[in-house]
């Protein structure tokens, strides 16, 4: 008698847009560390729970989400100077392919849009788990973090200071914190 070899079955998530984060992290007067996050992030997650190697991902931020606990910066932010929301009203990331599987992280190499500038990022994803919730509904939980410098997607505005430096660094902490929803 042989045994039978199932392949992997990939499942289709929803992102739960109530329980996820876009969170960014950066540099001010290279002294302090401003932070913000966007509030709005759809997508769908394609994985299997048993082999996270069959992971994609697409995922879509809306830039006029932007929040920094700073009214003022938040519109500077969405300007042409930054985002240029009303031009490139979403960033997307698409993933590509998984890599180095070890327990419950790995890493998530995809395409990062901001504005009109692509590149391939790297995420350091770490499972948090799976749930059923009060309702019978299967849900997964996900942390992803990189960082890009910010000039290479176009966003390069900023102010040299009399004393040297910087007003905003170039380097950008991203972390995504993301709560799945299994499609029926």
């Amino acid at each position: 008698m042989t045994a039978a070899v199932t392949a992997p079955v990939s499942r289709l998530w929803t992102i739960d847009a109530a329980h996820t984060e876009a969170a960014f992290a950066v540099k001010h007067l290279m002294i302090s560390t401003v932070r913000g996050r966007f509030s709005d992030v759809q997508g769908q997650v394609s994985f299997d729970p048993d082999d996270l190697s069959t992971g994609s991902v697409s995922l879509t931020v809306n830039v006029a989400s932007v929040d920094t606990r700073e009214a003022q910066r938040d519109a500077h932010l969405r300007s042409a100077d930054f985002f240029d929301a009303e031009k490139f009203p979403a960033l997307t990331f698409t993933s590509r392919r998984v890599r180095n599987v070890k327990g419950d992280t790995f890493q998530l190499v995809g395409d990062l849009t901001i504005k009109d500038v692509t590149r391939e990022v790297t995420l350091e994803v770490e499972s948090q788990g799976l749930q059923t919730d009060p309702w019978g509904g299967e849900r997964a939980g996900f942390s992803a973090r990189t960082t890009i410098n910010r000039k290479d997607f176009g966003l390069g505005w900023n102010v040299v200071l009399e004393t040297g430096g910087i007003l905003v660094g170039e380097d950008v902490k991203i972390n995504v914190d993301v709560e799945l929803v299994k499609s029926k």
